[in-house]
Formats: structure tokens, sequence, C-alpha cells
């Protein structure tokens, strides 16, 4: 049962997206021209088969693995799509519990992802939510209506987790399974996690993939206390760390920064939108610059 308090939390929940929602939509429409739509609409196609490139081809359908293999040089063939989905993959693993109150890595996620749905909602898109951790938290099928967006918002408001654990490879290869046809798949997380690189590879060949990557302060920039306890957020281990060491403190924040270089590589070898926010920080100038990288 719902108390009177949690409906009013709800309620000014959706009001903070739809604020953000707006405030993104007419940041877009007044800088640059044409429908707002082609932001979730991606290609608005879907991938058929391969042919040799011929003189004229766009050489944005050039499939550059195939055409490695020394082969000649191949382009993708695509077919129009009648209907276009949104598909967010949302980490809400322990990792996404690090931050301030109401401000960690999973309550900015739940809001980028509302805002999101939104958006695509009101365009007209059918929209689909995996919540996960090392396992299926959340699982909201692809549809479309407002009724269906409000449903979906809720469900993340309400969402509390089971498992403090991230498997990413297994959420991805449930997302390639699930998704029969090429989506808009936005993909939500720390990216903390290992042996995921080829399922992701692989998402990114069949589906037209946005990569959101949250990080957050405390994270990577450690003040100096001495010897202090840690727990890790998905073992629930305790660990002592030394914050009076410089080269500790160093340390952490290059293997944060290493993460944030190393996923940048792979969107850029692998045609991957990826932007990265910090949860401190006002993340609406970051969605707008997403925004009008994907309407070029």
């Amino acid at each position: 049962m719902f108390t009177f308090t949690k409906i009013r939390m709800i309620e000014q929940f959706i009001a903070k997206i739809r604020q953000y929602e707006i405030r993104i939509r007419k940041a877009v429409n007044a800088d640059m021209r044409g429908s707002f739509r082609s932001v979730f609409k991606g290609s608005g196609l879907e991938f058929t088969d391969l042919r040799e490139y011929q003189y004229g081809d766009d050489v944005r359908t050039i499939d550059w693995n195939v055409s490695a293999k020394g082969h000649g040089t191949f382009v993708k063939i695509f077919r129009e799509e009648k209907e276009q989905s949104v598909f967010f993959l949302l980490d809400v693993s322990g990792s996404q519990q690090v931050g301030k109150n109401t401000q960690a890595k999973l309550d900015i996620s739940k809001e980028i992802c509302g805002v999101l749905a939104l958006s695509a909602i009101q365009e007209a898109s059918h929209v689909g939510l995996l919540c996960f951790s090392n396992q299926k938290e959340k699982y909201i099928r692809p549809s479309n209506g407002m009724k269906h967006g409000y449903e979906l918002i809720t469900g993340l408001y309400k969402l509390r987790p089971q498992s403090l654990r991230t498997d990413l490879n297994e959420a991805i290869l449930f997302t390639l399974n699930v998704l029969k046809r090429r989506s808009v798949v936005i993909f939500v997380s720390d990216f903390i996690d290992q042996n995921y690189e080829h399922s992701l590879r692989a998402l990114a060949r069949k589906h037209d993939l946005v990569m959101i990557h949250l990080l957050d302060p405390r994270e990577t920039s450690l003040p100096n206390l001495g010897i202090l306890p840690t727990v890790d957020p998905e073992t629930n281990r305790t660990r002592w760390i030394n914050t009076s060491s410089l080269l500790f403190r160093r340390k952490v924040k290059e293997d944060f920064a290493t993460v944030s270089q190393n996923m940048e590589q792979l969107a850029r070898q692998n045609d991957i939108n990826y932007v990265s926010i910090n949860t401190q920080e006002d993340y609406v100038p970051t969605l707008i610059k997403l925004f009008k990288i994907r309407r070029r």
C-alpha cells in the first residue's frame, strides 16, 4: 500500500523529470532545425545483409569488421523500420549506490532514464527497460503511449534492488536475446565489471548503442583522512585503506581515469555514442550535448 507521502514523492520525481525533459527539448530545438524525433530514430533502419562497396555509397555504411578480412570492401544493407524501439539497460548494482543521499549514482541513473524515456514516448517510440545487478531486477517490455511511459517511470522510482553484485555480460546477452529488431539501446552504468567487452561489441553491431557512464567524485578523489575502513558495496566486505598515502590516492584516481579512457576508446572503435556524467553536477547540459551529436 502506498502512503500519501510516497505518492507525493513519486509525483515530485515525475515533475522533476518533466522539467528536465522540457529543458532538453527546448535547448535542442532552439539550436538545431529538424524533427526532435531524429534523436531517437537513429538510422531508422534494420540491418539485413551485406554487399560490395560501389562508388557513391555512404562510407558510414561500410562494415569495417568484414572489410578488414581482406576480401573486399562491404557495406551494410538496411530496410526501413516502421516502429522504433528505445530500450534502457540500467545498472542497479551496489556500486551504483555510491554518493550523497538522493544524489547517488543510482538516483541520477533513474532520473536520466526517466527523462529520456519520457522524451522517447512523446516521439511515439516504443520504450522498454531492463534493470539488472547480477540478476534481472526488473524487465518492462517495449510499448508506447504516455500511460506506459508513466508506469515505467513509476517502476523506476519504486525499484529497490535485491542483489548488490554486477554482471554486465549477462545483462547484455539478455538484451541481445529479447530485442529481435534493431533498436536504440541506452546503457546507463558505471561499467565497473570485467569480461563484457565482446558482448558489448555484439550489442553495438546489432543495435544503435548509447553509453552513459556514471562517475562520482567520492570514488576518484579521496581525502587525506588517514587509515579508514571502507565497505565494498557489492560484496559488503570491509577493507582498511591508507588515505594519507599520496601514492594510494593517486593510483585510485588513475585507475578510474583508465576505465573512462578505455570506455571512450571502445566507443570510438565500435561507433557508439558515449558520454560520461559526474553525479555531483547538472547532467542536463551533457544530455543536450548527446542529443545534438545524435542529430548530426
